[in-house]
This record gives structure tokens, C-alpha cells and sequence, in this order.
């Protein structure tokens, strides 16, 4: 599971939630961590920059919430980033620089790097979401399995898999992961840099890097 490695999925330098990464091998492991982290870094963000606007909720001064948004803390929303009308951020959330949070995009448990796009009616919950990564249309995290048996990350390509000890976990899309509209990213998904999944489609396990998703049992080196 080299890919999985957070070392492979993400340029830490696009996240002001870098310190939270290290240490850890695979990028799942944050999850149980942001919340606590966010009230840890939060009041020694730069006033300059930075307004409390409630418990535990940090927004930048250059961010754009659109009045109709719902923000609930532990939150940080970072410089530049746009959130549309209606969004419903639950909090135990980081979203980085020059983000796009879109009408009535759903977040919960994340990680958001830099240049992130979840711009159109997404669910994205217990994920983390790499540098340019972007989800289109009607796309979403799904979280729990449904028999609510621990999530389990197979990769059948190396016939490998890993037990996280988590019973919620959406996906890890690494940088520069492009998901095609109305997809549905299955519990422990994971999708490797450069690498584009097809509309359409219902994704599970690792799709390795620099691989285009058409279909379950179809994927492909991009050329």
C-alpha cells in the first residue's frame, strides 16, 4: 500500500493542517484527530488574518460565507475560499486557501487542502481531500458501510488490505483527483494523485495514481 502513504498522496506544504500529518503513515489515520486540532491551533491563528466568529469557529478575514451558509464549529476556513449559499458545514472541519465550498455541499470530519473544489450539492464526510483536487456535480463520500462493520482499505491490484479501526470513513482523494459528477465514493476509497474517476461511477478500494476510473474492473493508465 505504498501509494496510500501519506508521503505519496499529499503536498503538505497546501494545508494548514500539515502538523497534523506528521507521524502518521496513511492518511486515514487523521480523522479521529481534526477535531481536537482545530481547537489547538485555532486561537493562535494571526488576528491579522483570522476572526472568531463563534465556538470554536475560525474564518479568515479574505473568505467570502455567503449569509444563507450554516458554519458550526470545531471550524477553520482558510484565506481566499468561497462558501456558497446554503452549505452546511457540521463541523470538525478544515477547509485550505482559495477553497470552493458550493450550494448546499454538505461537509463533516474534514480535511480540505488548498485549491479544493466541492462546488455542487456534494456530500463529503470523514475524508480528506488533497491540493486541486475537485468534485464534480451530485458526487459524494459515503461513510459507513451498510452493514456498520470497521472499514476496511483493499487494494486488489497488490492483493493487499488494511483494517483501519474506523467505522466511519468516506474517501482520500490524493492531489490533483479529478471525481466525475454523481459518483459515489464507496467507504475506504481511496484514489491516488493525478487520477480521474468517470461520472457515473461507483468507486471502491485504490485506484492507483495517474489512472483514469471507467467502471469497477475497468481502469486504466493514462497515457
Amino acid at each position: 500500500m505504498e501509494e496510500c502513504k501519506i508521503e505519496n498522496m499529499y503536498t503538505l506544504e497546501e494545508t494548514i493542517a500539515k502538523e497534523l500529518f506528521l507521524g502518521k503513515t496513511y492518511p486515514w489515520e487523521v480523522l479521529p484527530e481534526i477535531s481536537d486540532f482545530i481547537k489547538k491551533i485555532g486561537p493562535k491563528l494571526s488576528k491579522d488574518k483570522f476572526d472568531q466568529i463563534g465556538e470554536d469557529i475560525w474564518v479568515a478575514k479574505s473568505a467570502t460565507v455567503f449569509d444563507s451558509a450554516y458554519l458550526h464549529g470545531p471550524l477553520i476556513i482558510d484565506e481566499n475560499t468561497e462558501v456558497r449559499q446554503c452549505a452546511f458545514i457540521r463541523g470538525n472541519a478544515i477547509v485550505g486557501k482559495d477553497c470552493v465550498v458550493g450550494n448546499s455541499t454538505e461537509l463533516k470530519n474534514v480535511v480540505l487542502f488548498n485549491h479544493v473544489q466541492v462546488p455542487h450539492y456534494n456530500y463529503v464526510g470523514d475524508s480528506v481531500l488533497g491540493f486541486y483536487s475537485h468534485m464534480g456535480a451530485g458526487s459524494i463520500t459515503s461513510n459507513v458501510k451498510s452493514d456498520k462493520t470497521l472499514v476496511v482499505v483493499k487494494d486488489k491490484n497488490e492483493n493487499e488490505e488494511i483494517e483501519t479501526g474506523l467505522k466511519k470513513f468516506g474517501a482520500m482523494l490524493g492531489d490533483h483527483v479529478e471525481v466525475g459528477c454523481n459518483s459515489v465514493l464507496n467507504p475506504g476509497t481511496v484514489i491516488c494523485p493525478n487520477s480521474n474517476v468517470y461520472p457515473l461511477s461507483p468507486v471502491r478500494g485504490v485506484v492507483p495514481a495517474n489512472s483514469i476510473f471507467k467502471a469497477p474492473g475497468n481502469i486504466v493508465t493514462k497515457r
